[in-house]
């Protein structure tokens, strides 16, 4: 990684703890600007928690979250893109009508984009989201984060429910669409379906950092493949 690279998201000596149970223990991580970078490890490492700390959604025990410098709050949120793992968008709504939410939420939304992407998923506009299936559903809210021109993209389990025929095209939208100066950090179970389009990965295990690598360095001084070395450090 150069020196010289500017750094999006930092993590400090960061403790989530849930009660008494530690979440995440001493993270410290400073993840850099043009970066695709996965974020991968098993059910219950701290992913999902890594993440919404630096959306702002839970505050750090201990340690503290940066965004460009910053810590997360009212100026942070205009330039962060989260994808949660859940649908939020309201059933009562139809897919044009999310489309004029975002319009009117966030002056860095690019509607046409927006529409061409949808137009190309074959999702109707005038299509109530309680009517659309839930791989549909995560299809709408990735072309919403997307497109964005955000400093930060968050995508927690962007793909977990697109059949594997869609996959592809929301991997190539995810690369060909997002701020090539900002950072993505993908949290996803289908490594062997996303690795090609990481630039590095980090494996997080019962909250805590066990490798952090560039995927050209793994693939050229270890012969491997992300999904391949994910299952050697996670055999069980």
């Amino acid at each position: 990684m150069s020196l010289m690279s500017e750094i999006t998201l930092e993590y400090k000596s960061l403790d989530k703890y849930y009660g008494n149970r530690p979440v995440l223990h001493n993270l410290s991580v400073a993840l850099p600007a043009g970066k695709i970078i996965g974020l991968l490890g098993p059910n219950g490492s701290g992913k999902t928690t890594m993440i919404k700390l630096a959306c702002g959604l839970l505050t750090p025990t201990h340690g503290e979250v940066l965004i460009c410098g910053k810590k997360p709050g009212a100026e942070t949120k205009s330039v962060v893109s989260y994808l949660p793992e859940r649908t939020y968008l309201p059933d009562w709504m139809t897919v044009q009508d999310a489309l004029n939410y975002f319009v009117d939420f966030y002056q860095d939304f690019d509607y046409a984009r927006a529409v061409k992407m949808l137009e190309s998923l074959q999702v109707p506009a005038k299509a109530r989201i309680k009517t659309l299936s839930k791989g549909t559903k995560e299809k709408v809210q990735l072309v919403l984060v997307m497109s964005r021109q955000a400093k930060l993209y968050l995508l927690d389990e962007p793909i977990g429910g697109v059949d594997p025929a869609a996959r592809d095209y929301i991997l190539n939208t995810i690369l060909t669409n997002y701020n090539e100066d900002a950072t993505v950090l993908i949290s996803t179970h289908l490594i062997a379906d996303i690795e090609r389009t990481l630039d590095e990965f980090i494996f997080l295990q019962n909250g805590q950092i066990v490798s952090y690598a560039s995927t050209d360095s793994l693939r050229e001084d270890m012969g491997k493949s992300i999904d391949t070395y994910f299952r050697e450090v996670f055999r069980c």
